[in-house]
């Protein structure tokens, strides 16, 4: 007998009779709201924490997933579709740069995710 894993894993009911995943995705707080959203309505569980990072010292959520992993995909094409990338202005990171533009960019890319995805090896509620 597995352990009892419920909902919490999209169509996983019990460790053991399939492969569980985590599923840890970074992304930008404009990003979050829509996302958690849409992962919703697709039937999958998410936890939010908040966190802080990258080169712009914004605030970022890292969400994380449980699924099957033949799950993984779908999962994955939701957080692509939801946290698009975007042109961001960064004079405010390099205060000097807003007086001159030495490499010829207004910007920098951001949004989007970085995703880890992690093999479970068990499921606990206590």
């Amino acid at each position: 007998m597995g352990t009892f894993v419920g909902v919490v894993f999209k169509y996983c009911v019990r460790v053991g009779e399939c492969d569980l995943k985590l599923i840890v995705a970074i992304v930008q707080d404009n990003d979050v709201d829509r996302l958690a959203q849409a992962l919703g309505e697709e039937s999958f569980r998410s936890t939010k924490l908040a966190s802080t990072g990258g080169f712009l010292k914004r605030g970022n959520t890292t969400i994380m997933v449980g699924c099957d992993e033949a799950l993984v995909g779908d999962a994955l094409e939701i957080i692509r579709v939801e946290c698009s990338e975007r042109l961001k202005e960064s004079s405010s990171a390099y205060p000097m740069r807003a007086n001159m533009n030495l490499l010829g960019t207004s910007g920098v890319e951001v949004g989007g995710a970085t995703v880890f995805v992690l093999p479970v090896e068990g499921f606990y509620r206590l």
